[in-house]
């Protein structure tokens, strides 16, 4: 069934509400200090290694960049996975955590209780889970270690939360040979964002199913 125009911008709305959610998210596991997600510990690995030899801005910068690499790969593998969507969340993402980092940086710091920080990590474990979920039931496309566990969980038809916890782990393993930071929050994010993102979805379906019926109520 084709879409109205009115249908494809309100799906890239909602793709671009769970990014920002999302990103939260990751930007809590980046300020609790106690390792990052593991597509940033990709990331970090990368922005150090490649640090030494040309000038990276930001680690958001580094995030585009690689997030785009990483779209235009897929593309050569199965175009079909990568909507226009993906193009904003590829691109959008890094600069949307260096919005994050700099509003949160002043109340989350290395200094907080171990405690407190766990707790604000495995916040954003929830936080990082709901969001990407909207981002993949929008069916405007998704990020890149969410596209990468989708066409592998595709391929091989099995559920998209094991297969997410083997590509986090292929992430953290690469980004740690590359200097990325690994602590517990890397490690809980691996094991449990994936899992979390398997309950969510389902019901991010049923939200974008309701919400997409109101609008064509409203059309009607």
């Amino acid at each position: 069934m084709k879409r109205s125009i009115r249908e494809y911008i309100f799906r890239l709305i909602l793709l671009f509400v769970g990014l920002v959610i999302a990103h939260l998210g990751v930007t809590l596991f980046l300020l609790t200090d106690l390792g990052a997600d593991p597509f940033n510990v990709f990331i970090q690995g990368i922005f150090r290694t490649l640090g030494h030899f040309v000038p990276i801005p930001t680690h958001g910068s580094a995030h585009a960049a690689v997030s785009i690499l990483i779209m235009l790969l897929l593309l050569v593998v199965d175009k079909s996975y990568v909507k226009a969507g993906t193009l904003v969340c590829m691109a959008a993402g890094g600069p949307i955590i260096d919005v994050f980092t700099r509003l949160l940086k002043p109340f989350l710091h290395p200094g907080n209780p171990f405690v407190l920080r766990l707790m604000i990590l495995a916040l954003g474990c929830v936080i990082l889970a709901f969001g990407m979920t909207i981002v993949i039931k929008s069916d405007a496309g998704t990020g890149p270690n969410d596209l990468v566990a989708i066409a592998i969980s595709d391929k091989l038809s099995k559920p998209f939360g094991p297969v997410r916890i083997l590509v986090d782990i292929c992430f953290v393993a690469t980004g740690f040979l590359m200097g990325g930071a690994v602590g517990v929050g890397t490690l809980i994010s691996a094991f449990l964002v994936g899992p979390v993102a398997g309950i969510f979805l389902p019901r991010s379906e049923r939200l974008v199913r309701f919400l997409l019926h109101l609008l064509n109520d409203a059309d009607s």
